[in-house]
């Protein structure tokens, strides 16, 4: 892609966002297409709404599942930036109409005490520079069509990662823990969405260690001179799939003696 195609790409999945309306695939527009390319669309993205004001608090990261390596025939997770309105409160309500086709899934957060960087960062180094840990959801939407309506062409990973990993929303539990005081493999959720259980999973299911994440992160960052920050807030990965969550729904996660947290929409 040229830079005016880069470009033109951020500013369209900016205003699908503004707008509700979701733009046609990107790896269907440039067949082409590439990682690095779909990660500077993604980067324009976020520069547009930090020159709109939003501040950037952390990082997300998806894909981590076999299951879903496996769906987009992949081998690698991605990665997002969290920005200050994304976050919200335990239990809020999420107003009507905020997101297109918002879905949730279960997550442990990392909460960094100090900065990390490095291409040979180490787990032993991500739970040394981890302030706590805490249950949270992660909500995800999509700015880009989910299919392609012409060929079913489902979305692929460049569109995932140019529209900032379809990153939408956070919500932390209230409950923090020293990294090191739970076996965060067997850290895990029982997800309810209208009091019915509809997904369980166990932090195992991300790269078999959630704070394995982080280092993926970490290595994938410094490619680019990038790191952690301290206050920094990391999605580690969903060892669970995503729940639809249209108009009405509410949504329970039970991660038992780790805590609990909880969101609505409108």
């Amino acid at each position: 892609m040229t830079e005016d195609q880069i470009a033109a790409a951020a500013a369209a999945l900016v205003q699908a966002e503004r707008m509700g309306r979701q733009i046609g695939l990107l790896s269907v527009a440039h067949p082409a297409i590439t990682l690095d390319e779909a990660y500077a669309i993604q980067a324009q993205v976020v520069a547009q709404k930090r020159a709109a004001g939003a501040r950037p608090i952390g990082w997300k990261i998806g894909l981590t599942s076999r299951a879903m390596q496996q769906a987009l025939a992949i081998d690698t997770p991605d990665s997002g930036v969290l920005l200050d309105d994304m976050l919200f409160a335990d239990g809020a309500t999420v107003p009507a109409g905020r997101f297109i086709q918002p879905r949730v899934e279960a997550e442990i957060a990392f909460i960094m005490a100090a900065a990390l960087t490095g291409a040979d960062v180490t787990r032993d180094a991500v739970l040394a520079a981890t302030e706590a840990v805490a249950p949270a959801l992660e909500i995800l939407d999509t700015r880009i069509l989910r299919a392609d309506p012409a060929s079913g062409q489902p979305r692929r990973i460049f569109d995932t990662v140019a529209d900032n990993a379809a990153n939408a929303g956070i919500v932390l539990g209230p409950q923090r823990h020293a990294p090191r005081s739970h076996d965060l493999r067997w850290c895990g959720a029982i997800v309810k969405r209208n009091g019915v259980v509809e997904e369980t999973g166990l932090g195992a299911g991300v790269l078999d260690d959630p704070a394995t994440g982080i280092v993926w992160l970490v290595r994938r960052l410094a490619q680019y001179g990038q790191g952690l920050a301290a206050g920094d807030i990391v999605l580690s990965g969903s060892f669970i799939r995503p729940v639809e969550c249209p108009p009405g729904t509410r949504i329970e996660a039970d991660f038992g003696r780790f805590g609990a947290v909880s969101i609505r929409f409108a």
